[in-house]
């Protein structure tokens, strides 16, 4: 449930990258509706808010941010100052194992410049 504090602010957009859009398609339609829905959910007013469902991901270089729906991940972005969400990964846990379109994904595990420095 969102608080009533969040639904007075000004809700995020959400973007989905045409590559998380093919990640979605990957699923079964139930299983793409529970990915929608639960986007919209916690994504739409509180994308940072540090629940149980997101979390923060260690610097990597993919996204900031993780939504965690059952077996389902979601990894996004999120720009405070434009209000946007930029999601660029959707995949499944397996285990211990993330699967991105059925392969073991780990793209995420590595190091992440920090936002505002240039890449050598």
């Amino acid at each position: 449930m969102v608080s009533s504090e969040a639904q007075l602010a000004e809700p995020f957009t959400i973007n989905l990258t045409m590559g998380a859009e093919g990640d979605l398609r990957w699923f079964v339609a139930y299983a793409q509706r529970v990915i929608l829905d639960g986007i919209e959910l916690h994504s739409r007013y509180q994308p940072t808010a540090g629940t149980r469902r997101i979390k923060t991901l260690r610097p990597n270089p993919i996204a900031g941010w993780e939504l965690r729906l059952g077996d389902y991940r979601v990894l996004y972005d999120v720009d405070e100052s434009r209000r946007n969400v930029t999601v660029l990964v959707i995949g499944e846990k397996q285990g211990n194992r993330f699967l991105v379109q059925g392969q073991e994904y780990a793209d995420h595990e590595g190091n992440r410049p920090e936002r505002g420095t240039d890449e050598p």
